[in-house]
């Protein structure tokens, strides 16, 4: 098994195009780590130099303690899943999944135990002897998963590979290839555009745009502590709402206070009271300046009990359209023309067309410097 170190990479195209800048993190070993970011930004052309597919222009890559620069794909110890599946539709799933075997001369014997150990785990056994047009897309691509198995080899790239497949047999591959990855106890590198996909299987995500690493942590402090509005906006589904918004500071109270929205009859804002957990000694350089206060669709609230308890961030808002998700409801709202999103209890009553009160979470506030788009609280 191996890690990898990325030693500034780069890709540069003729004609002076960096498809990726200058690139340093090391993913370690056994590890399933996530690449996710918006088409163009430079995620698949990261894997692809990975996977020797693409000439590195500058930098370093070792698998292990190996530099693999200039070593051939075929040499690298490395297996590729593409999101087409690349099958040869003439050739049964055995042969299939036993074909790069076969041109590595593996004993005839040692390639039939290897098959049947990956049609078990993947659950192909009962399909060994159908060709790919008789198949579905998934058991397709646990083909292509299983003909990656045989190799057992160092790491896994998979390359978009549940992008071609409908919305159910995405959630289901989804987790099978989380289960396999725990199975063989391999290096996984996954790329998507999905964060959903990101979210829920990689141990960590690369998140990139533009060719440019923005963030690397866990699904969780990614969601929680976004390094910018880039990456808080990427990250969450509904994405979180952003709000052009003025910081002031009472000096009477010692409190900082997110003001936005247009004033009153009584010549007042919406405000927000920064709560104390969140002041940071950088935001009195913000005060009297305008920000972007980001707030999370879930925690804006529509129930009494927010609303009878909320001291500050309470908003009137009218309702445009609403969304019944099963368990949840999203409120698409509008609050004096700032569209708001909200992801509320299935139990709330509020229908298009209805004025309603909301309670923002003082506690679950993001703000972002306007100028930089970089993150002052999280």
């Amino acid at each position: 098994m191996a890690g990898l170190s990325l030693k500034q990479i780069k890709k540069i195209y003729p004609g002076g195009v960096e498809a990726v800048h200058s690139t340093t993190f090391d993913i370690r070993d056994k590890e399933f780590i996530v690449f996710v970011g918006p088409s163009g930004c430079g995620k698949s052309t990261t894997l692809r130099m990975i996977a020797g597919l693409e000439e590195i222009s500058e930098g370093e890559l070792y698998i292990g303690d190996r530099l693999v620069n200039d070593v051939a794909p075929k040499d690298r110890d490395i297996a590729m899943v593409f999101q087409n599946y690349a099958l040869y539709p003439h050739m049964t799933v055995f042969e299939n999944m036993a074909f790069g075997l076969k041109l590595r001369k593996v004993p005839k014997d040692e390639i039939e135990r290897k098959v049947n150990e990956a049609a078990k785990i993947l659950d192909l056994t009962h399909l060994l002897d159908r060709k790919p047009r008789a198949m579905s897309g998934g058991q397709c691509q646990r083909v292509a998963l299983g003909r990656a198995i045989v190799r057992s080899p160092k790491v896994f790239l998979l390359d978009e590979p549940l992008s071609n497949l409908d919305a159910k047999l995405r959630a289901q591959m989804r987790t099978e290839i989380s289960k396999i990855h725990k199975r063989l106890g391999t290096t996984f590198i996954y790329v998507t555009h999905d964060q959903t996909e990101a979210m829920t299987m990689g141990d960590r995500i690369v998140c990139m745009k533009d060719g440019w690493i923005q963030q690397i942590d866990t699904p969780q402090k990614l969601y929680d502590e976004p390094v910018n509005k880039f990456v808080a906006g990427f990250l969450g589904s509904p994405m979180m709402n952003f709000i052009d918004a003025t910081l002031k500071y009472e000096r009477e109270y010692d409190q900082f206070i997110v003001e936005f929205g247009s004033k009153d009859a009584r010549g007042k804002k919406y405000e927000i009271i920064v709560p104390e957990s969140k002041v940071t000694p950088e935001l009195q350089g913000y005060v009297g300046k305008e920000i972007i206060l980001g707030v999370r669709p879930e925690s804006i609230h529509d129930e009494e009990m927010y609303l009878s308890n909320a001291t500050t961030g309470v908003v009137d808002c009218q309702v445009e359209i609403t969304e019944m998700m099963g368990a949840e409801i999203y409120l698409y709202l509008l609050c004096e023309g700032i569209p708001m999103t909200a992801r509320v209890s299935s139990r709330s009553t509020a229908k298009s067309g209805d004025e309603i009160r909301v309670a923002i979470d003082p506690n679950r506030i993001h703000i972002f410097d306007k100028e930089t788009e970089k993150t002052i609280v999280n």
